[in-house]
């Protein structure tokens, strides 16, 4: 037992340390797009209200001790740079690897982000203060609180970890139960999670299949050719929907295998400084791929 937990090899260095922010050599630098994301200005205001969370992630280089890799925190970074810091407390890693870090973790989907609010409202967190913290009007938070209400079990677990807008989900809501399963299926098989797409689906669902409304509502621009023409296309989709998967696992597993490969690629320095330097273009769309929450963006 002893020599097997002597063989384990610690990943970070026991006691963060405190560096200057010039000393940090980004593995990948943001793109200039960056800053004008709004999820940048999310994580900017968290930084202001509440501080830094979670300390960025360095790695020591041989035969340079006044240098760090930067594997994790490039945005962080960034917005402390803005706010005029000169220094930060950084976890040490003891490998150069930064395929494991966050960056390689999905975004928090709706399902996630009700969770945490909820989480932190039980936890006596005022509403004001979590819209603070994110970077978000009360109502939106209060809209977020709320987001799982009247929809059912089933379809909270299907859609736990996909990343699709709050609207979605209310429109669901004006479903019933099996209905919203239905609908919810269509969306995974078309890979498609968009408001519009949801709202078509509403439009076309019968009377009888609707949660406390009395006729399905119109769909500005929609006319009933065009209901009759997309019902007909539903269900020619859910006659499809078994060939589909039947082709789908093959070619996802890899595009998976692809994808990981060239985040492995991208996670080693050396790769990425030959590529700065001599395939920059190539570069480009290697981080592309890696970085794409789905495949589907890539079509987009």
């Amino acid at each position: 037992m002893n020599e097997t937990l002597n063989q384990t090899r610690i990943a970070f260095e026991p006691e963060c340390i405190t560096v200057p922010i010039t000393s940090l050599l980004p593995v990948r630098p943001p793109r200039a797009s960056v800053k004008a994301s709004h999820k940048y200005q999310q994580i900017r205001t968290s930084v202001v209200e509440i501080g830094l969370v979670e300390p960025p992630v360095i790695a020591r280089i041989d035969g340079n001790p006044a240098s760090f890799l930067l594997l994790d925190g490039h945005v962080r970074i960034e917005i402390l740079k803005d706010l005029g810091k000169t220094e930060i407390e950084c976890l040490v890693s003891t490998d150069d690897e930064s395929f494991t870090f966050n960056k390689r973790i999905s975004r928090l989907s709706a399902v996630q982000e009700h969770a945490m609010i909820l989480k932190a409202i039980a936890r006596g967190v005022s509403k004001e203060k979590i819209a603070c913290a994110l970077g978000m009007h009360v109502n939106s938070v209060k809209r977020k609180a709320t987001l799982l209400d009247g929809v059912c079990h089933e379809v909270v677990s299907m859609l736990k970890d996909t990343v699709c807008p709050m609207a979605v989900f209310e429109i669901l809501k004006r479903m019933k139960p099996l209905r919203q399963i239905e609908a919810t299926e269509l969306m995974i098989a078309a890979n498609n999670y968009t408001a519009v797409y949801a709202t078509a689906l509403l439009a076309g669902t019968p009377t009888n299949e609707l949660a406390g409304e009395k006729k399905s509502k119109k769909v500005r621009g929609v006319t009933p050719e065009a209901m009759a023409k997309m019902e007909k296309e539903l269900a020619r989709l859910r006659e499809s929907m078994v060939e589909i998967q039947e082709t789908y696992g093959k070619e996802h597993l890899q595009l998976t295998v692809v994808k990981g490969y060239l985040g492995k690629l991208l996670g080693n320095p050396r790769v990425v400084r030959y590529l700065l330097q001599h395939r920059p273009e190539y570069l480009e769309h290697f981080q592309a791929i890696a970085d794409a929450n789905s495949f589907a963006d890539q079509a987009a």
